[in-house]
Parts: C-alpha cells; structure tokens; sequence
C-alpha cells in the first residue's frame, strides 16, 4: 500500500469521525488544525483507524505522534 493510499482512507476515517466531509489530512495535520479533534474525539480517531487498517497502536506510538504524516509513516510499517 501507498502512502497516498493510506492518507485517502484516513480522510474517509477523519470526515467520519468528525462529521465533515471537507477534511482533508496531510503530512503536518494535527489537532489544532481540526476544530473538533480533542481528547475524546482522538480516542475515537484512534480506534476507527486501527479498525480500518486491522491494527493496533501501542501507548507509545499513541501519545508521542506530532502529526498524521507520523502516523502514515506508523501504519505503513505495521502493513508493508
């Protein structure tokens, strides 16, 4: 899977998740780009994309990801 491949699904899980088919992520996104993304929402956030991608993120990759270019880069490493 390409990276590119990966950030098309996680705008569908991000637009899902909050509600709002403009959202659109890319490598520097982070929550303070998107209005509604706090401590709950990113526990939501963080279980749809496991599920979408069949994985699961441990504590550390959870709390020390800057951004969703940190997180593609996690998720391809779990499914490449």
């Amino acid at each position: 899977m390409s990276r590119e491949e990966v950030f098309e699904r996680l705008n569908k899980v991000f637009q899902d998740i909050f509600d709002d088919d403009s959202i659109v992520v890319n490598e520097e996104t982070t929550s303070a780009d998107i209005e509604d993304w706090d401590s709950l929402e990113h526990i939501n956030l963080v279980v749809a994309i496991e599920q979408e991608f069949n994985m699961k993120f441990n504590m550390n990759e959870v709390t020390t990801m800057k951004n969703v270019g940190e997180m593609v880069s996690i998720i391809l490493s779990r499914i490449n």
